[in-house]
């Protein structure tokens, strides 16, 4: 094992004595605060060191068995023990590499879940409410919470765009790959003679912004407009002013909200919408950076990249990025994301330890 990885690895497991020692004094809950911060970080480092001590375990029988090996008797044994426990050892030491790699800030971050429609006319705003619900049925299966800030309806049904918040554990780190062009193939209800017809939107998934974050909005650079909502909420949301939309002039990205009925609410809302897309610039700014000086598969930020391909008449669904292909288009369109976002989060892990190699 690398020289630098072992000092991490024992730094750690001088650490975790440490944190046990305070977790387990008596005062340690008089600050709630601190107590939170020791356990969360007791939390992440328990898995690194149990996976330390079991390296250290199969260094420590392969070391018995190499002792047996002098003995013509006992060889054949050794010699099999000693081959299993380097492939054990082996193994191991990939996982701990990746239990090591830089932490993502935002990964434990809740979400803004951004789909709008492009090319397709009606069936690409179809397409934006299908894959709406198959984030909210993905959302439903691992208890996260879905809340609908902004939407579009299209006439035709689905949404022209439709922007909801996402609050759950590692919402961030499962979906942040979602980001850019997604492309449907399917024979529309509405066609006769059974064409095929291709259409496609863009998702955007932002982490939210704490309000400790070092995002600072100047209400100088703000400027914020009210205007009468449109759409469907009875007589009181076309009467007032409620809807706010907030451009932030340095950057002129702009953010609005008319979905609830306060204006108060409507303007929190944007806010925070507008706090994550500039998060969210400066991210895919540093993605780009990333990927000018090393060919990224995934993460590369730009939103413009058609990273998916969903042809129902075959059943399949094929991410272009890391060119994998899965013949259960129901289950994927029905939340079950699974096999999606782990193989593309072992993708991009695969691309951190490369870049650390080279």
């Amino acid at each position: 094992m690398n020289e630098s990885i072992t000092t991490k690895l024992m730094q750690l497991s001088t650490r975790l004595e440490e944190l046990n020692r305070l977790l387990s004094s008596e005062t340690i809950t008089c600050d709630l605060n601190n107590y939170r911060k020791l356990t969360r970080e007791r939390a992440e480092i328990v898995p690194v060191v149990e996976l330390y001590r079991a390296y250290q375990l199969g260094e420590h029988d392969i070391q018995t068995a190499q002792g047996m090996s002098g003995d013509v008797e006992m060889r054949e044994f050794a010699d099999v023990e000693i081959r299993d426990g380097k492939e054990k050892l082996a193994k191991i030491e990939l996982e701990l590499q990746k239990l090591l790699l830089p932490k993502d800030p935002n990964d434990e971050h809740n979400i803004f879940l951004e789909i709008r429609a492009g090319t397709g006319g009606n069936e690409s705003a179809l397409f934006v409410g299908d894959l709406f619900r198959m984030y909210t049925r993905y959302a439903e299966r691992q208890r996260w919470q879905v809340e609908v800030i902004s939407q579009s309806p299209s006439e035709a049904g689905g949404y022209k765009e439709i922007i909801a918040k996402i609050t759950g554990h590692g919402a961030y780190s499962k979906l942040k790959f979602e980001s850019g062009g997604h492309r449907v193939q399917r024979v529309p209800s509405t066609e006769t003679q059974g064409r095929i017809h291709t259409s496609a939107c863009t998702v955007a998934i932002m982490p939210e912004v704490n309000e400790i974050s070092d995002i600072i909005l100047n209400s100088a650079e703000l400027r914020i407009d009210t205007y009468r909502a449109s759409g469907a909420g009875g007589q009181h949301i076309n009467k007032t002013n409620s809807a706010v939309r907030i451009t932030h002039l340095p950057t002129n990205i702009v953010a609005e909200c008319q979905d609830g009925r306060s204006q108060h609410k409507n303007k929190a809302q944007a806010m925070s919408i507008l706090a994550a897309r500039i998060r969210d610039k400066q991210i895919r700014e540093q993605q780009a950076k990333q990927a000018a000086t090393r060919k990224l598969l995934i993460g590369s930020g730009d939103r413009s990249e058609r990273i998916r391909t969903y042809n129902f008449p075959q059943g399949r669904i094929s991410d272009h990025r890391i060119n994998l292909t899965l013949y259960k288009i129901d289950q994927i369109m029905d939340g079950d994301l699974d096999d999606l976002c782990s193989t593309l989060v072992s993708e991009h892990q695969a691309e951190q330890l490369a870049a650390i190699g080279e």
